[in-house]
C-alpha cells in the first residue's frame, strides 16, 4: 500500500533530517576543536589547570615506580645499603620519569651512600619511612658525607619521612674534621627538597653545595641544643635558593650561608634553640669570600645564642653585600643583631691582621623582641675596612630584666629610619 504524504509533511521531515545531519557535523567538529594535536584527539585542554594541555598516557608512558623493598631492603634496622644502591641504579637509568619509594613504617639503616647522576630522566625520591645512619664509626672511614646526592638535574625529595643522623655517639667525642654531614646536595641543578624531617645529625643536617635553582620547604630539623656543630641548613657556593616554612632547632646555626652563595631567600623560618641565622663565617685562613643578595624575612627566633649574625675572620678578603633582614621577631635572644669582623673560633687568640672581608649595604627592618644580653646591637667592624651602608629601620629590642638595652658600634657607617632602640650614642 502506498502511503501518500502531504507536501508540507515531506518538507518538515526533510528539514528534521537536514538539522540532525548538521548537528552531528557540529558535534564532531566541536570535539576535535578541543584537541591540541590534530593527529591525536586524546590530547585535550584541561580547563581546571589554566588551559594547559595534557596527553592521556598509555601505561608504558607513565612514571615508573621503583621500591627499595623490591631490591632486598628489610627496613628492620639492619644494613640496607646494598639494596638502596641497586634501587638507585635502576631509578637513575630509567628512560621514563621515575619515583624511588622508601616505604612508611620501617627503619632503613644505611652506611655512607653516594647517589650520583646524571640520571636519564627526572627522579623523585619519596621517603615515607625512616632512613637511619649506621652507628658504627668504622663504616665512615674518611667520608665527609653520610648521604650525598651529586650531579643531579630536576631532582626532588619529598614524602614526610625522617632522616636520622644517629649522631649521639659522635657528639660525645666531637671533632669538626671527622664528623660526616648528614645529607649533602652537591652540584645539583633545579632541586626541590620538601616535607621531610631531619634529626640528630653527626654534624650539619642538610647542606647545599655548588647548587643552582634550589627550593627547600616545609622541613623540620631538630637536634639537642647542646649538640655540637649541628647546623640546620648550610648553604655554600649555591645560587638562587629559597628556604621556606622551616622549623629548625639545633645546637649550631639554624641557617648558615657561606662563600659563593648568591640570591638566597629564607622566609617563614622558626629558629631556636641554636646559634641563630648566620652569614659566615667568611675569610678563614686568609681566604677570599663572596656572598651577595641575601634576604631573611618573617623569621621567629627563640632562645638562641645569636640572632642575625654576620661573622668574618681577620685576614680574609672579598665581600658580603646587599643583605636584608626584615620582619623578624626575637624572644630571649642573646646578641640579637651582630656584625663581627673579628670572629675567632679557635683555642688560641687570633692574630691582628689588616685585611678583612668587606661588609656593606645591610638592612635591618622591623626587627623586634627581647634581648637576653645587655648589648642588643653590636657592630664590631674592622678599622681598616669599615662596615658601610648599614641601615636600621624600625628596630625595637628590649632587655628581659628591668635594664636598658645597649648598642655598641665600632667602625661602622650607620643610618637610622623610624624608631630605633637601642641606638649608638
Amino acid at each position: 500500500m502506498q502511503l501518500c504524504l502531504h507536501p508540507k509533511v515531506k518538507v518538515k521531515m526533510f528539514s528534521q533530517s537536514h538539522f540532525l545531519c548538521v548537528l552531528l557535523i557540529i558535534l564532531v567538529s566541536f570535539s576535535f576543536s578541543f584537541s591540541s594535536d590534530p593527529e591525536n584527539p586524546l590530547v585535550v585542554h584541561d580547563l581546571h589547570r589554566h588551559h594547559r594541555t595534557r596527553r592521556l598516557q598509555s601505561p608504558s608512558a607513565m612514571d615508573v615506580t621503583v621500591n627499595v623493598d623490591s631490591f632486598g631492603a628489610k627496613g628492620d634496622g639492619s644494613d640496607d645499603s646494598q639494596a638502596f644502591t641497586e634501587a638507585w641504579k635502576k631509578a637513575c637509568s630509567s628512560k621514563s620519569d621515575v619515583e624511588l619509594v622508601v616505604p612508611r613504617n620501617r627503619v632503613y639503616q644505611l652506611k655512607p651512600m653516594d647517589f650520583s647522576g646524571p640520571c636519564k630522566s627526572q627522579v623523585t625520591l619519596k621517603i615515607y619511612g625512616t632512613i637511619e645512619a649506621s652507628a658504627k664509626q668504622s663504616d665512615y672511614k674518611d667520608s665527609r658525607h653520610w648521604i650525598l646526592f651529586s650531579n643531579l638535574t630536576n631532582f626532588r625529595v619529598e614524602g614526610g619521612g625522617t632522616i636520622d643522623g644517629n649522631g649521639r655517639k659522635w657528639w660525645q667525642s666531637s671533632c669538626k674534621v671527622d664528623d660526616s654531614h648528614a645529607v649533602t646536595f652537591l652540584g645539583c641543578n633545579t632541586l626541590e627538597v620538601d616535607n621531610l624531617k631531619f634529626r640528630d645529625a653527626q654534624k650539619m643536617h642538610l647542606s647545599f653545595e655548588s647548587c643552582v635553582n634550589v627550593k627547600a620547604s616545609n622541613l623540620i630539623v631538630t637536634a639537642p641544643g647542646d649538640s655540637p656543630n649541628t647546623d640546620g641548613i648550610h648553604v655554600s657556593g649555591t645560587q638562587n635558593i629559597g628556604i621556606n616554612n622551616c622549623l629548625i632547632r639545633t645546637g649550631d646555626d639554624c641557617i648558615s650561608i657561606v662563600s659563593g652563595s648568591k640570591t638566597v631567600r629564607a622566609e617563614d623560618i622558626t629558629c631556636g634553640p641554636g646559634h641563630g641565622i648566620s652569614i659566615g663565617s667568611l675569610g678563614a685562613g686568609n681566604s677570599q669570600a663572596e656572598v651577595s643578595d641575601v634576604m631573611v624575612s618573617r623569621a621567629n627566633l627563640m632562645d638562641t645564642t645569636n640572632g642575625l649574625r654576620i661573622k668574618t675572620w681577620q685576614g680574609g678578603s672579598g665581600y658580603a653585600t646587599n643583605i636584608r633582614f626584615k620582619n623578624v621577631v626575637m624572644a630571649n635572644v642573646s646578641n640579637p643583631i651582630i656584625i663581627d669582623q673579628h670572629y675567632c673560633d679557635q683555642d688560641k687568640p687570633c692574630l691582628e691582621q689588616d685585611s678583612a672581608v668587606e661588609i656593606s649595604n645591610v638592612l635591618y627592618e622591623n626587627v623586634k623582641g627581647t634581648s637576653a644580653s645587655k648589648v642588643a646591637v653590636k657592630f664590631d667592624c674592622s678599622k681598616d675596612f669599615r662596615c658601610q651602608e648599614i641601615l636600621l629601620k624600625d628596630v625595637n629590642l628590649k632587655p628581659l630584666a628591668d635594664e636598658t638595652a645597649q648598642a655598641s658600634c665600632e667602625n661602622v657607617s650607620l643610618n637610622r629610619i623610624g624608631t630605633v632602640s637601642p641606638t649608638c650614642s
